[in-house]
């Protein structure tokens, strides 16, 4: 049966190929993978995930919670600012709080119990080719600065750095390293972990693995401490599709295609950082040029260009590539458009509909049945 567009696919033997290479740096380098719910929080797969790696790392008390429920194993807990009514559940069901300044671990450590604590170091070097993602950006409140004193110290247990956005440059990640190792060498030496944050692409074809293995592994032991990486983009990447249908082809001085999607709503983090989609199949010479757009009110609805050897007719589809990191986390109401619908194929090719949105989904977003038929106004 044809499934009703849009919605996104996400395709357990390509999340397979990327979990095998996880496993391999945790087998090989003995540094642990936390999934980053910020990136991805689908939880129909994490059956398939926790089989790989070795729990979640989260940025709220929701993603703690659900991470804690339905992913099991290590739960990590940060924020960059905790409220103080948080603590007492987060200390119920992490294994790690992470607090992003001194002064929020010297104010819930006494409520942290015999929990494990770190604090965020912000080591003042990245990479990123955005400023918008940059952790080092100037004024950053995103970690400590300075190197924390002995009162602070025998505070925690472990600590993290979260410097890279989108690296797939071995050689740098390499460089980097070793600056902080140099920089912070009396505090590793005192720590039981480290997390090294996400934002690494070592799943990639193309990345060195063996040599990030050997540098993990060499570092650990230099330190003796129990390395985490928190892949979320590393862990999904190429195993979502957003599929959507043409819906009209307008012209203005080009062939506009309009599909039943909308970059503004579906795929936000390409608007956000005005990148473009990528469109799977077509033919770079083809005869047909069309520009794919979404269809919510905004101008720059735009997911980029696409070429045919054969032109686009309404209820043609078209599949948008790599759709899994920060879309279903990101996703809105925007115009009011239908969210799509989350789709899983299993290792077995069975396809299971995992998540529809409907109106009332959307109506019960901005008020309850309490406030229906003007109840609650005027």
């Amino acid at each position: 049966m044809k499934l009703a567009t849009p919605y996104y696919l996400i395709d357990e033997a390509r999340l397979l190929k990327n979990l095998e290479r996880i496993q391999l740096v945790r087998e090989q380098a003995g540094a642990k993978s936390v999934l980053a719910l910020k990136c991805f929080s689908t939880w129909p797969v994490f059956s398939l995930m926790r089989q790989y790696m070795d729990g979640t790392t989260s940025s709220s008390l929701y993603e703690a919670r659900l991470g804690y429920e339905e992913f099991g194993k290590e739960v990590h807990a940060y924020s960059v600012a905790f409220a103080e009514e948080e603590i007492d559940e987060l200390s119920k069901i992490s294994d790690k709080i992470i607090f992003n300044s001194v002064t929020q671990l010297k104010q819930f450590a006494g409520k942290t119990g015999q929990l494990a604590r770190g604090l965020r170091l912000n080591p003042q070097v990245s990479y990123s080719e955005y400023d918008l993602a940059d952790p080092a950006r100037p004024y950053s409140r995103l970690g400590v600065v300075d190197i924390p004193p002995p009162e602070v110290t025998e505070l925690i247990s472990g600590a993290m750095l979260h410097y890279n956005c989108e690296n797939d440059d071995f050689d740098n990640f390499s460089s980097v390293l070793e600056e902080i190792g140099e920089r912070y060498a009396d505090l590793l030496h005192q720590l039981d972990w480290l997390s090294l944050g996400g934002g690494v692409f070592f799943t990639g074809d193309d990345y060195p693995l063996g040599k990030f293995i050997e540098k993990l592994k060499a570092f650990s032991e230099q330190f003796d401490l129990q390395l985490y990486l928190e892949p979320g983009e590393a862990a999904i990447t190429e195993s979502t599709t957003l599929v959507t249908t043409v819906l009209d082809v307008v012209h203005n001085e080009r062939d506009i295609v309009i599909v039943d999607s909308s970059i503004e709503a579906h795929m936000l983090d390409l608007l956000t950082y005005q990148e473009k989609a990528h469109i799977k199949g077509g033919s770079p010479s083809g005869a047909f040029h069309y520009i794919i757009a979404g269809r919510s009110c905004l101008a720059g609805d735009i997911f980029g260009e696409y070429r045919s050897d054969i032109p686009l007719r309404p209820g043609d589809q078209l599949q948008l590539a790599d759709a899994g990191g920060y879309t279903m986390v990101k996703m809105n109401w925007f115009n009011g458009l239908k969210m799509p619908s989350i789709v899983v194929k299993r290792l077995n090719g069975r396809c299971d509909t995992v998540k529809t949105f409907s109106y009332q989904d959307f109506k019960q977003s901005f008020g309850t049945d309490a406030f229906a038929h003007n109840g609650g106004f005027g």
